[in-house]
């Protein structure tokens, strides 16, 4: 195998490195900006403001805190507990309009 041939064969593995490293980044701020479009259409719906991501800016009860969170197709929280009366009540604001926001 000659100097020139194995030079070749770096270079094309560097390009396809570089190729399957920038699918990959495509990939992920496709997938990123997936999310932020259903986590803002979910949150618009429910009429609440969004962060930057899309994400609802509610005050959550349970645990008494700022937080940015993604709505389900149900419109409540990703992080909802049926379980959970305080859950079961910022739901209940929510669908009421009366949930704390910032």
């Amino acid at each position: 195998m000659s100097a020139d041939t194995t030079v070749g064969m770096a270079d094309d593995d560097r390009l396809a490195r570089f190729i399957r490293d920038t699918l990959r980044s495509a990939e992920q701020q496709l997938s990123d900006a997936k999310r932020a479009y259903a986590n803002g259409k979910r949150s618009a719906k429910a009429g609440l403001p969004r962060d930057e991501e899309g994400r609802a800016r509610i005050v959550c009860r349970r645990h008494a805190e700022y937080r940015a969170v993604s709505m389900d197709e149900q419109r409540r929280p990703v992080c909802y507990e049926a379980e959970n009366p305080d859950c079961q009540g910022c739901v209940e604001d929510i669908r009421d309009g009366t949930i704390e926001t910032w």
